[in-house]
């Protein structure tokens, strides 16, 4: 810490926040002994999340991870296909299509949703329909909540017979002209980390209109097992199911998501308050016709407009007990996926050299925010 700064308790990015009305509902899985995988909070969850999602079918997995990896699966993906997919993302996107034996095919972001850009999209599809070699599956991200372009992106994948997986990790609550993301394309997944809006310590959903896919995928997820009073297996299995336990922290966390989603968007309205006339500072756009969660808020810095670069503000905030970090590294930068053809990639490297997320948790005090806008204030000699 520098000379005279006392510590304060630490500030995270975004920290999990109970309820309250978690520990009844575990409770009842303990006395009722639902405590191995499966159980009747399992199955009311995934109802739950079907209806919050307008969704017919939903299986509850370990995490969103590996509701992407099943929902590749289901899409045919096999090793020597192309899965085309958003550049500007978390790891964990992209990392199921590696672990099938495909290649991943990145594309670059649009400025207006900072996602998968439907334009480039369009072109890409177009160009590996004329050469015959078309992508087993896209998927799209809902950044930081901020749904994508995701019916224009609906619409390139229809057109080529290309299956849409939307990755809505981070923006449970946030919609789309009056849609709620993880309704689109033929697959979506959630994730429920500890970071995430809501929470069940760790965990994910696939969601999806064909009921026999989502029974596919619940028949992967347990191991594979083929009825039989023996253990037969016909196929390769994984064990990816979510616990009774870890879904009744679920049931209670969803109750309560309309809270959370209205907390982060106050904590976004709070820093655009008082940081966005500040030059050079840019907050993420919320899209015409779509409702982010605001999951993070994410600014872009300027720095030879706002005084320095993103990253003597995040280190400043560091120094005072503050989690921040820049915006997702772009997967077409990461060394794993170096050998990976790009679309693009202008929109998210810059994305990525001025981005910074704030903390945004739905936990935080308006003295935690002061915290932070007090510290970027000083950054800017403007201000």
């Amino acid at each position: 810490m520098p000379n005279g700064v006392t510590m304060q308790p630490r500030l995270y990015l975004s920290s999990p926040h109970m309820s309250g009305g978690e520990l009844p509902l575990i409770h009842e899985a303990f006395a009722e002994n639902w405590i191995a995988p499966l159980g009747p909070h399992v199955d009311a969850f995934e109802a739950e999340l079907a209806a919050q999602t307008a969704r017919e079918h939903c299986a509850l997995l370990s995490s969103g991870t590996a509701a992407l990896h099943l929902a590749l699966i289901l899409c045919g993906v096999a090793p020597g296909d192309e899965v085309y997919c958003a550049s500007l993302t978390f790891a964990a996107t992209a990392n199921p299509i590696a672990y099938l034996g495909a290649t991943p095919v990145f594309i670059d972001s649009e400025a207006t949703t900072w996602n998968l850009d439907p334009d480039l999209l369009d072109e890409a599809l177009a160009a590996a329909a004329r050469r015959g070699k078309l992508p087993k599956a896209v998927i799209a991200v809902d950044l930081y909540g901020q749904p994508a372009q995701l019916e224009r992106i609906v619409d390139c994948c229809r057109a080529h017979g290309v299956p849409l997986i939307e990755d809505a990790a981070e923006a449970l609550g946030a919609s789309s002209a009056g849609r709620p993301c993880g309704s689109f394309g033929d697959f979506s997944i959630l994730s429920f980390n500890g970071n995430k809006i809501i929470t069940t310590s760790g965990g994910g959903a696939l969601l999806s209109n064909d009921g026999e896919a989502i029974a596919k995928a619940r028949f992967l997820a347990t191991q594979a097992r083929d009825p039989a009073p023996h253990y037969e297996h016909s196929q390769i299995g994984y064990n990816y199911r979510m616990s009774n336990v870890c879904a009744a922290i679920g049931r209670a966390q969803l109750r309560v998501l309309g809270d959370r989603v209205a907390a982060r968007r106050a904590n976004f309205d709070a820093y655009r308050l008082a940081l966005g006339e500040l030059p050079g500072l840019d907050f993420m756009p919320q899209a015409e016709g779509t409702f982010s969660n605001r999951w993070l808020t994410c600014l872009t810095l300027d720095p030879t407009r706002f005084g320095c670069d993103r990253e003597a503000v995040r280190l400043a905030l560091g120094d005072h007990n503050i989690e921040a970090r820049p915006v997702w590294k772009p997967m077409h930068l990461q060394p794993v996926f170096r050998e990976a053809r790009m679309v693009g990639g202008e929109v998210s490297e810059r994305l990525f050299a001025l981005g910074l997320c704030l903390p945004s948790g739905s936990n935080m005090s308006a003295a935690d925010r002061d915290r932070v806008i007090a510290i970027v204030r000083r950054m800017s000699p403007s201000a």
